[in-house]
């Protein structure tokens, strides 16, 4: 799996951290990120959707 290097603001950080860990919704830190992109493309992907911009075949 390729991994990638991002810059995070640390009110972000510290939020994301609330979620993660045992009491957590997420593993770590990477789960949590990955889970977040995953969301943020289905969100998307349904958007185009409903403006005619994917094809579903």
């Amino acid at each position: 799996m390729p991994k990638i290097s991002v810059e995070i603001p640390e009110e972000l950080l510290e939020d994301l951290d609330e979620h993660v860990g045992d009491d957590g919704k997420f593993v770590n830190r990477s789960d949590a990120v990955r889970a977040s992109i995953r969301k943020t493309l289905d969100l998307l992907d349904e958007i185009d959707s409903r403006h005619g911009r994917i094809d579903d075949e």
